[in-house]
């Protein structure tokens, strides 16, 4: 596996699980019924909670996590080769989708929690009835869930991706002509000569030597 596909995955894994961690942090910390104080009819008194602090920086390290693979992955479209197969180009689409349509779900789950465990001595009323309005259980650690299962699949489409260009370039692409430095043309040298030499009779020999004198 090459260094840069390790290293997205290990920080693109390490925000989603810091994000369902926080997530379930922020589902035991928010303000119950029981804790809001309600002196008048239309007067509710929240206290403080750090539900708003940890669900803003869930969302802040879901929202860091999906960037840093789709970054990496690059556009869809453009990633489609012609020798792709088509079961990987599927599976790549379908955690696309899903990942996206899971982190939108989560990250305005953990905002809209966050938000609604910020009211102090609000006055509330609903259809001519004064109440007092605190965050449903299960918000923060559905979103928590979501969280850590948009960024699972996101790892996936971008591992598949990876994977299926690597199979298809396993060389890392052509090589451009005289980068290597090495030639690959004809010899420098000439090839020493391998015909047998030829023998001349002595007389010949003598006459050729009289006609050069």
């Amino acid at each position: 596996m090459e260094r840069k596909v390790l290293v997205v995955c290990t920080v693109a894994g390490f925000l989603g699980l810091l994000a369902a961690v926080l997530g379930f942090a922020a589902e035991a910390k928010r303000i119950k019924g029981s804790q809001v104080e309600s002196p008048s009819p239309a007067i509710c008194i929240y206290p403080r909670s750090p539900a708003l602090a940890l669900g803003l920086t869930a969302a802040v390290a879901l929202m860091i996590a999906q960037i840093i693979i789709n970054v990496a992955s690059g556009c869809i479209c453009c990633r489609r080769g012609p020798r792709q197969s088509n079961a990987n180009w599927t599976l790549a689409l379908i955690c696309f989708v899903v990942s996206w349509f899971t982190f939108v779900i989560a990250f305005l789950l953990l905002l809209t929690g966050a938000a609604l465990n910020d009211q102090h001595g609000e006055e509330n009323m609903y259809f001519g009835n004064y109440y007092c309005y605190v965050v449903k259980p299960g918000v923060f650690s559905g979103a928590a869930v979501l969280s850590f299962a948009s960024v699972i699949l996101g790892i996936i489409y971008y591992l598949t991706l990876t994977s299926e260009k690597s199979r298809n370039d396993p060389w890392g692409g052509p090589v451009p002509p005289n980068q290597s430095g090495i030639a690959m043309g004809q010899p420098q040298f000439p090839p020493p000569n391998t015909q047998d030499p030829v023998f001349v009779h002595e007389d010949t020999y003598m006459r050729r030597q009289q006609q050069f004198v």
